[in-house]
């Protein structure tokens, strides 16, 4: 009993936690990459602009 008590105390999330609105991971995934290029096209821009 004390087991089954445990697991199900360690799955719950925190009553903090439970009120925010969490997003998708794959969102989490495009933002991320969306980021990384919109950063790097800024960091590289004069370089890009060598190619053409």
């Amino acid at each position: 009993m004390e087991k089954n008590n445990h697991k199900e105390q360690e799955n719950k999330t925190p009553s903090k936690m439970a009120r925010l609105a969490w997003p998708k991971a794959k969102y989490g995934v495009i933002i991320a990459i969306i980021i990384i290029v919109v950063v790097n096209l800024i960091y590289y821009k004069d370089i890009i602009k060598s190619f053409f």
